[in-house]
C-alpha cells in the first residue's frame, strides 16, 4: 500500500525532536509521500526546508485565516516568490475561521480572495481551511470561479449536502482522522458518497489523531487509519482507496502519472 498524506504539519513544534523517526514510522505504515503545510512565516520556512531534505515531502504554503490581520504587502510579495520554489504544489492553507475569530470576517475574506487571485496567477490549486464558515467559504469559492484552479477542502467536516456543493464547484474533499470518530456520522456519510476520483486523505498531524490514537499526537503515518476507515465505509479494499487517493493527489498537484 502506498499512501499520500496531503496535509500534515511535520513543521510544527511538536515534531522538532523526532522528524526522521516520525518519517521512518510513516513509511512502515505505508506512507509514500506527504505535503507539509506552512501557514505563517516560521512554518513556511520549515516546510520549504523539509521539502528540500526529503524526497517524499512536498510543500503547501499560504497565510492562515487566523493570521489574516498580519497579512501585509511585504508578506504577499514574499509569498508570491516562495510559491515559485521547487516542490511547492499548492497555496494554503487559506480560508475562513469563525471559531477562533482572530480577525473580523471582512479582513479574513479580503486575505482569502487575495490569495485565490495569487493561486490563479501562479496556476496552483488551493488548500482551504474552513471552520464555522461553510456558507461564506462556499460563496467566496463560487464567486472566484474556483474550478479554474481547483483545490482541496482540507479536513472536510461537512455533511452530504455540503459535500455535493463543494464537489460541484470542482473542489476535492480531503478526509482526516475525524472520519474515524464514532460521532462523526455526517463526515462518514460524505466519505461514503464521494466519487473515487474526487477525494484525498490527510492527517493534519499533530492534530486530529484518528482512532485508535485519538487524543494523542497525530503522525503522518496514521493516514493509514483514515484510508482503512474510508475503505470500510465504501466496502472496498484499503489498497484501492490508497491508490485512488494517491492518484488524485498526483493529478491535483500536477506531479505527473503514478507509475508505481
Amino acid at each position: 500500500m502506498k499512501i499520500f498524506d496531503t496535509h500534515t504539519h511535520l513543521n510544527a513544534e511538536q515534531f522538532k525532536d523526532d522528524i526522521p523517526e516520525t518519517i521512518a514510522r510513516a513509511h512502515e505504515l505505508g506512507l509514500s509521500e506527504m505535503a507539509v503545510v506552512g501557514f505563517d512565516t516560521p512554518t513556511i520556512a520549515k516546510s520549504l526546508e523539509l521539502s528540500q531534505v526529503y524526497p517524499e515531502i512536498y510543500s503547501i504554503i499560504g497565510w492562515h485565516p487566523t493570521e489574516a490581520g498580519s497579512y501585509t504587502p511585504a508578506i504577499e510579495e514574499n509569498l508570491q516568490e516562495l510559491l515559485t520554489r521547487n516542490k511547492v504544489v499548492a497555496l494554503g492553507e487559506i480560508g475562513l475561521d469563525y471559531y477562533w475569530m482572530e480577525d473580523p470576517k471582512d479582513v479574513q475574506e479580503k486575505v482569502f480572495r487575495r490569495q485565490i487571485a495569487i493561486a490563479r496567477e501562479q496556476h496552483l490549486p488551493i488548500s482551504v481551511h474552513t471552520r464555522g464558515a461553510l456558507e461564506d467559504t462556499y460563496r467566496i469559492l463560487k464567486d472566484e470561479k474556483i474550478h479554474q484552479v481547483g483545490g482541496i477542502m482540507h479536513s472536510f467536516s461537512g455533511d452530504e449536502y455540503w459535500a455535493e456543493k463543494f464537489l460541484d464547484l470542482g473542489m476535492e474533499l480531503s478526509f482526516s482522522g475525524v472520519v474515524t470518530f464514532k460521532k462523526a456520522t455526517d463526515v462518514q456519510a460524505a466519505a461514503k458518497m464521494v466519487p473515487l476520483d474526487r477525494f484525498l486523505v490527510e492527517t493534519d498531524a499533530p492534530y486530529l489523531a484518528p482512532v485508535p490514537y485519538r487524543g494523542k499526537r497525530n503522525e503522518p503515518g496514521y493516514t493509514r487509519y483514515v484510508v482503512e476507515k474510508i475503505a470500510e465505509l465504501k466496502e472496498l479494499p484499503a489498497e484501492q482507496i490508497a491508490k485512488a487517493s494517491r492518484q488524485n493527489a498526483y493529478r491535483l498537484f500536477n506531479l505527473g502519472e503514478v507509475n508505481d
